[in-house]
């Protein structure tokens, strides 16, 4: 996954089993909307069960932040594959 390179093995292994979960979903013809809205869900579930009221309103900030400064889009769009 790229940008993960020094992530825990944790996340890493985390990320691996949410990119394959989307991956199945979307195989499934689930709604993109549907797929983002549930994982969003449980993602929020976990931070709450887990933090502090202010660490979860410190961890959306920092996703709001990404999506304004436009990080998130560039996420969107993958490198071009090919041959150099």
């Amino acid at each position: 996954m790229p940008g993960l390179e020094g992530a825990s093995p944790d996340l890493r292994h985390a990320g691996a089993v949410v990119d394959q979960a989307i991956d199945y979903m979307t195989k499934q013809n689930i709604d993109p909307v549907a797929i983002a809205s549930a994982l969003l869900g449980g993602a929020m579930g976990m931070l709450t069960m887990h933090l502090t009221t202010d660490a979860v309103l410190a961890v959306l900030d920092q996703a709001r932040a990404s999506v304004e400064s436009g990080e998130m889009a560039a996420l969107s769009d993958p490198p071009a594959q090919g041959n150099a």
